[in-house]
C-alpha cells in the first residue's frame, strides 16, 4: 500500500470516500503509484485539511478545476486529489469517466471493486477502451490521453475508441494549454514515444498539438543526411532515448545517464528535455531551406529553431527554464560539429565553446552526438569518429567546470581600473573576459601576470 493511501485511509476513517481512477488501476496491475485520487460526498476540502493535518502535508485548491482540492507531500513524495462525488452516487459518477480502466473505485476504508464497465477485463486483455464516446466530445483531451495511457502502460488502443479519438481531435485546440501539455510531456518522455507520436499522428492529433512536427515532412536535406528533416527528427529522438538508457553504446561514458536522469523542470529530467530539444532543434528548416553551389542549404537555422522552441513551449505553457534550456540546445546544436575541423582543439577553443554553451555545456554535447548518430548520408562513419572524439574532450572539459564551480578572478575590475588604468565601461568587461581565456589557456597564472596583460590590452 502506498504511504499517500496509508495516510488517507487514517485521516478519514469512518467516512464515506472513494478511491478512483488511475489509482485502482494501477493497484490492480501491481504498479506502484505516489498519485491518489479520491471521490468525496459533498465539498472535499474539509477531507483535503484532514489529510493534511495528519500528515504535515500542503493542501490547496486547484484552480479551474471544478472545487477540486490537492494534498502534496512534503518533498512532493506523493499527493492526492479530491473531487467532488457527482450526485453522491458511484455509479454516476464512473459512467462520466473516460476509460473503463479509469471508471473502477474501492471503498477508502476497504471492500468489493465496483467496475460497472468492465475495466478490469479491460486491463486483462491490455486494453483502452472509452466509457462513452461522449467523454471525449465533453473533453476531446481524452483522445490525447488515450495515446499517453497506451504508451504508458504497452496497451492498446480499442479501435472504435481509436476511431472516436480521431473524430474528437480537432477539439484538442479548444483545450486549455497546460491541461495539453501535461499530457503530450508524458508521451514524450515515455519508453515508447516513437510508438505514441506514430499514433498521435494516427488520429490526427499531431498537427493540432505540435503542428510544427508534420510540417518535417518531406523536407529533404543534403547528402549528408539519409533521412528528411521529419525522420531526421525522429532517430534524433531515438538516439537521445539510447543515451539515457546506455550512453555506452552510444560512444559516451556511462556518467552521461546519471547526469540526464537529473531532474529539470516541468517535471521532466534533463534527458526528458532533450527529448523536446530533438523534436524541435531543426523545427525552423522550412522557414530557412536554400541551395548555394548547388547543395541544400538551411542557414540560420539554429537562431530562428532557438526562437521558434521557445513559441512553441511557451504556446504549451512551459516554465521559462524549460523554454531556455531547449532554446539554448537548439541554439548550438551545430558548434561541436564545427569544431571537428579544428582538431587537435586548444584550451582557447575548449574555452570558447564552453562560454557559449554555458550553464548547458555537457547537455548540449551530449545532443550533438545525438544530432550525429542520426546523420548518416555520405561519409557518416568517419564523421561520427570524428565527431564523438570532439565531443568526449568537450564532455570532460564540461564536466571539469562544473565540479569545480566557480573561481575567484585572479584581479577584480575595480582593481584593474585603480591599479592598470583600464577605464571603466565595455573595454573593462572584454579585458576581463580576455583575462579568464588567457587563463584557461595557461596563458597568465598569477595576479600581477593578469595586471600586466590587461594594461597590454588596453594601451
Amino acid at each position: 500500500m502506498s504511504e499517500a493511501l496509508e495516510i488517507a485511509r487514517a485521516a478519514l476513517a469512518g467516512e464515506t470516500a472513494w478511491l478512483v481512477g488511475g489509482a485502482v488501476r494501477d493497484r490492480l496491475i501491481g504498479r506502484d503509484t505516489d498519485d491518489v485520487d479520491l471521490a468525496i460526498p459533498g465539498d472535499p476540502k474539509r477531507a483535503a485539511k484532514a489529510i493534511a493535518k495528519a500528515s504535515g502535508a500542503t493542501a490547496f485548491q486547484l484552480s479551474g478545476a471544478f472545487g477540486a482540492w490537492r494534498v502534496v507531500a512534503p518533498g512532493h513524495a506523493w499527493h492526492v486529489d479530491l473531487v467532488t462525488l457527482l450526485d453522491d452516487d458511484i455509479l454516476a459518477d464512473l459512467a462520466k469517466r473516460d476509460f473503463t480502466i479509469n471508471a473502477m473505485a474501492e471503498p477508502l476504508g476497504g471492500g468489493a471493486l465496483v467496475d460497472p464497465h468492465g475495466g478490469r477485463e479491460d486491463l486483462a486483455r491490455r486494453v483502452v477502451r472509452m466509457v462513452s464516446e461522449r467523454a471525449l466530445e465533453e473533453d476531446p483531451l481524452r483522445s490525447l490521453r488515450a495515446v499517453r495511457i497506451a504508451v504508458e502502460l504497452e496497451l492498446e488502443i480499442d479501435g472504435e475508441t481509436g476511431l472516436a479519438a480521431a473524430r474528437h481531435a480537432a477539439g484538442v485546440a479548444r483545450v486549455a494549454w497546460e491541461r495539453v501539455f501535461a499530457e503530450l510531456k508524458r508521451v514524450v518522455s515515455a519508453e515508447a514515444v516513437r510508438r505514441g507520436l506514430t499514433i498521435m499522428e494516427t488520429y490526427g492529433l499531431t498537427e493540432i498539438v505540435l503542428p510544427e512536427l508534420t510540417a518535417l515532412r518531406g523536407i529533404e536535406q543534403s547528402r549528408f543526411h539519409h533521412a528528411d528533416v521529419y525522420n531526421h527528427t525522429l532517430e534524433v529522438l531515438d538516439c537521445v532515448a539510447l543515451l539515457q538508457r546506455d550512453p555506452v553504446a552510444a560512444g559516451l561514458d556511462a556518467g552521461v545517464a546519471a547526469l540526464l536522469a537529473q531532474p529539470l523542470s516541468d517535471e521532466l529530467t534533463r534527458g526528458d528535455a532533450l527529448r523536446w530539444a530533438a523534436l524541435l532543434h531543426d523545427a525552423a528548416k522550412p522557414a530557412t531551406r536554400g541551395f548555394h553551389g548547388g547543395r541544400v542549404t538551411f542557414m540560420g537555422h539554429d537562431a530562428a529553431g532557438a526562437q521558434l522552441a521557445r513559441d512553441v513551449l511557451g504556446r504549451l505553457k512551459a516554465s521559462t527554464k524549460l523554454r531556455d534550456y531547449v532554446a539554448a540546445v537548439t541554439l548550438h546544436h551545430l558548434d561541436a560539429g564545427f569544431l571537428v575541423h579544428e582538431r587537435p582543439l586548444d584550451r582557447r577553443t575548449v574555452w570558447r565553446y564552453l562560454r557559449a554553451t554555458q550553464p548547458y555545456s555537457a547537455d548540449t554535447t551530449i545532443f550533438t552526438v545525438a544530432d550525429r548518430l542520426a546523420t548518416r548520408g555520405d561519409n557518416a562513419e568517419p564523421a561520427i569518429e570524428a565527431h564523438l572524439e570532439v565531443a568526449r574532450e568537450l564532455l570532460a572539459a564540461a564536466r571539469e567546470e562544473d565540479t569545480a564551480g566557480p573561481t575567484s578572478p585572479l584581479v577584480r575590475g575595480d582593481e584593474l581600473i585603480r591599479e592598470a588604468g583600464v577605464p571603466a565601461g565595455r573595454q573593462l568587461g572584454t579585458i576581463l573576459a580576455q583575462l579568464e581565456e588567457d587563463r584557461y589557456a595557461g596563458a597568465i597564472a598569477t595576479r600581477e601576470e593578469a595586471i600586466a596583460r590587461a594594461q597590454e590590452l588596453a594601451r
